[in-house]
């Protein structure tokens, strides 16, 4: 504590990021700061406004380093190039599976689609959403299918047959069949108009259209297509229903409100697109910032880093650390101006006291799930050091796993978990190249000596991260293999267990007697749910290799058919079941494949046919 107390005298008054360690040099939190001997200051002094993380935080500080930037945006950026980089524990980390359901229009296509995504690019497209929760994306894409006649299919125009006719959607006038020329670039360009029209707050002339549509099929006594305009128009009326009338209908709006008690902090998010409540969501969130005002600014930061989404105005229901900052660096990602706002009175601070309410009720209802969430993750790997002694907190955890069936198509997994969860990103699976045959010893020497080897000179992200802990799917044998490997790489400083499945006994480098871990901890379950990870991971890419295989060894009987003609078509038709189903004018859309194959490859999956 010398040592800090030392530090801090020593900190400079410019803005930066700190990066607070453990006693094995271990980072365990990165922050950013304007005024780094103040912000620093702040976890080491005897306030008693420090919230119980913040205490176990500091608890676990051994030492801290910081960088000096020339501003404050720098300082921002450089902690979330940090934060991704290190993944510190307790830092906000928000779930991989956190992608929210967004309306994409693709307008610089002559003859866009409109589909549903999960991930916004920088591409030029018009996106729309989220929605959730009442109004999801399928209800709006329904909607919009079934009042414009707009394209469903995901067909390369330029691409198709001289006799291609249009599918049944065109027949049953739910498309303008732009496949078949049969509408002009401008003509479906003003159905894409009046679909951006709607999706932007718009609902009279899509209204009228489910009104009229719904009256034509009344009167030919189609009562069940009339039913379904009517429930189409139920929904419409759903969403009309949250227009907030005193917002413009062209408004983007995102809420943000925390709750906390302490101890568990909950954010809590309302969406308004169009100038209506199209949904929300909570979270609760991890990180032990000195107060709720910069835990707010850091997850709105995560947020929209990782949304890559930024409306062009955000509420806010109490002070964030740092807003004019914040503001600033939003406005220069979007590339126009965003306004943050805490509102007092108003629609606004409805909103906000709405997004309020429910981070408290979550935060209220989570206590429990929240408490398990963090024994099962940071709390696992917690007790999993202190059980076997480990030099480091195992924070990045690799466990590998070999799968064949006598010896073929066999492979190994490398499967990845980040403090405590899965981090699916970074899993990577290894065909065997050399340790063929039914050695598994010899399998998993390869895939650890070939996962080393890319540790210093990978140019894969998860490659290029050292891991704390190797779990190994074995006893004393396999341990004894990996350690060796490790030394002779040069990184035996890597700790590495193994983990026998029968007793479920923990082996460690140099010591005779297994560590048994206590049946109900925490870290055993970890370890578990890792080990059975990786042999999951290991199966199933041995059994797509597998079916690979048998399916190519099927078209590989087909006179003409060779290892580059199977390649093409399934780059083309991407399963065997599409190109049992092609016609020899299909499969001669395929670049490699000639008339006289073609003809015996549709014949082979349609012997009582002439080939047509």
């Amino acid at each position: 504590m010398d040592k800090i107390r030392q530090k801090l005298k020593d900190l400079p008054t410019q803005s930066g990021v700190y990066i607070m360690k453990s006693a094995t040099n271990q980072i365990l939190y990165v922050g950013k700061a304007r005024n780094l001997k103040n912000r620093v200051h702040q976890y080491f002094s005897n306030s008693a406004n420090k919230t119980e993380k913040t205490v176990k935080l500091v608890s676990h500080i051994d030492d801290f380093d910081y960088i000096i930037t020339t501003n404050e945006i720098e300082a921002l950026v450089l902690e979330n190039t940090l934060i991704k980089k290190h993944k510190p524990p307790y830092n906000i980390l928000l779930k991989d599976d956190k992608s929210y359901p967004f309306v994409k229009i693709d307008v610089k296509r002559d003859f866009p689609k409109v589909e549903v995504v999960r991930k916004l690019k920088n591409d030029g497209a018009k996106y729309f959403g989220p929605y959730m929760q009442g109004i999801t994306s399928k209800d709006i894409l329904e909607l919009v299918e079934s009042a414009f006649c707009l394209r469903s299919c995901s067909h390369d125009f330029s691409r198709l047959p001289k006799n291609h006719r249009p599918c049944l959607n065109f027949h049953i006038k739910r498309c303008l069949a732009p496949c078949d020329g049969r509408c002009t670039k401008e003509q479906y360009a003003k159905q894409i108009e009046e679909v951006i029209s709607f999706l932007s707050g718009n609902d009279k002339k899509i209204a009228n259209l489910l009104q009229e549509k719904m009256n034509a099929a009344a009167e030919n006594e189609d009562f069940e297509l009339a039913i379904f305009y009517r429930r189409k128009l139920e929904i419409l009326d759903k969403l009309v229903r949250r227009q907030i009338t005193a917002l413009p209908k062209d408004f983007d709006i995102d809420i943000f409100a925390i709750a906390s008690n302490g101890l568990n902090t909950v954010v809590s998010i309302l969406f308004v697109r169009g100038g209506k409540l199209v949904g929300g969501d909570k979270q609760v969130v991890n990180d032990l910032s000195p107060n709720d005002e910069v835990v707010l600014s850091n997850f709105i930061l995560a947020y929209y880093d990782k949304v890559n989404y930024i409306a062009s105005e955000i509420v806010i229901a109490s002070e964030i650390d740092e807003c004019d900052l914040l503001r600033e660096y939003l406005t220069q990602k979007k590339g126009i101006k965003v306004n943050i706002i805490l509102p007092h009175q108003g629609i606004r601070r409805q909103l906000a006291d709405m997004a309020l309410n429910n981070a408290g009720d979550y935060l209220e209802k989570s206590l429990s799930i929240k408490e398990r969430e963090d024994n099962m993750t940071v709390g696992a790997i917690i007790q999993l050091q202190e059980y076997l002694g480990l030099p480091d907190m195992p924070i990045r955890m690799e466990c590998y796993d070999i799968s064949h069936v006598q010896g073929t198509d066999k492979v190994a997994s490398m499967v990845v978990f980040n403090n405590g969860q899965p981090d699916k990103a970074h899993y990577r699976k290894f065909k065997m190249k050399y340790a063929l045959g039914n050695d598994d010893f010899a399998g998993l020497r390869e895939a650890l000596t070939r996962r080393i080897d890319e540790l210093v000179a990978a140019k894969d992200e998860s490659f290029a991260c050292r891991p704390d802990l190797l779990v190994i799917d074995g006893g004393k044998g396999q341990l004894g293999s990996v350690v060796e490997i490790l030394r002779e790489k040069g990184v035996d400083d890597i700790a590495v267990i193994g983990l026998a499945k029968r007793e479920e006994e923990v082996f460690l480098p140099d010591k005779s007697q297994p560590v048994i871990l206590p049946r109900n901890s925490y870290a055993l379950k970890v370890l578990q749910r890792i080990r059975d990870e990786a042999h999951r991971f290991a199966i199933t890419f041995h059994r797509s290799l597998r079916q690979k295989r048998q399916t190519h060894s099927k078209l590989l009987a087909i006179d003409g058919v060779g290892e580059k003609r199977v390649k093409a078509l399934f780059d083309a038709f991407k399963n065997l079941e599409n190109i049992k189903n092609a016609s020899v004018e299909d499969l001669l859309l395929v670049k490699e494949i000639d008339r006289r194959s073609a003809e015996n490859i549709f014949r082979h999956f349609h012997p009582d046919t002439d080939g047509q």
